[in-house]
């Protein structure tokens, strides 16, 4: 009797374990966002019940095509690599819509989850919803940016891209460990994982690629004509 009952509350803890386990990992979003950069793509999902504002400020970003032509601004080896504000940090101009987007402020959505390799968390300043549109890859364990930064997300692929930007030459400005070349984020695409199979959405994802190739193009022309000095100072 005893072996048995022994036996039965074994099995129980270990479907609890399991259990706690499970949760103790956010659920990703079905949506894909891909960085195509000079070294490789990242690409990553969203945790849309950790920081809903903030995973549809982000999307809506990304969906405007706002992170194309803008960079990551700091590569700190084993610690982070932040994309830069793309308010100041993209080589092409903004229009109206994407500027307006991008001057938004989010507000804080600190959560329980752990600041390990892989998680997208955003940047901010001093004040907790100041947040905009400049993020940071965890590029290693970071528990003392627990519950202080908001995480919205995780790299799905590209662990390979994120080491070969490890690998590259680096200088130090104050806090900032930032590398000595520009690392582009070229262009950006956004996909659904419960359509991927579908060779309709396939042709659907090839087009939105190319528009998003040739709308780059146009921006940067124009810009070039315009003669602002906001390229020198990004460049």
């Amino acid at each position: 009797m005893w072996k048995s009952n022994n036996s039965v509350s074994i099995v129980f803890f270990i479907c609890l374990f399991f259990v706690f386990a499970s949760s103790s990992e956010p659920q990703l979003g079905s949506a894909r966002v891909v960085f195509q950069t000079d070294y490789g793509d990242i690409e990553f999902g969203f945790y849309p019940d950790v920081a809903p504002i903030t995973v549809d400020h982000i999307f809506k970003l990304v969906r405007l095509g706002c992170y194309n032509t803008n960079h990551f601004f700091r590569v700190d080896k084993g610690f982070v690599a932040q994309v830069a504000d793309v308010s100041g940090g993209r080589s092409a101009p903004m229009n109206e819509e994407q500027r307006k987007e991008a001057e938004k402020k989010v507000i804080g959505e600190f959560s329980q989850v752990k600041h390990v390799r892989g998680i997208l968390s955003m940047g901010r300043y001093e004040d907790p919803n100041s947040a905009q549109s400049s993020f940071s890859i965890l590029l290693g364990d970071a528990p003392h940016l627990d519950g202080q930064y908001a995480i919205f997300g995780k790299v799905t692929k590209g662990d390979g891209t994120l080491k070969k930007l490890e690998q590259l030459p680096t200088r130090r400005e104050g806090i900032f460990v930032m590398p000595t070349e520009r690392i582009t984020i070229l262009s950006s695409y956004y996909y659904d994982t419960e359509m991927e199979s579908c060779e309709l959405d396939r042709s659907i994802l090839k087009r939105r690629l190319a528009a998003s190739a040739v709308e780059i193009e146009r921006q940067t022309i124009d810009y070039e004509k315009t003669g602002t000095s906001k390229q020198k100072r990004n460049g």
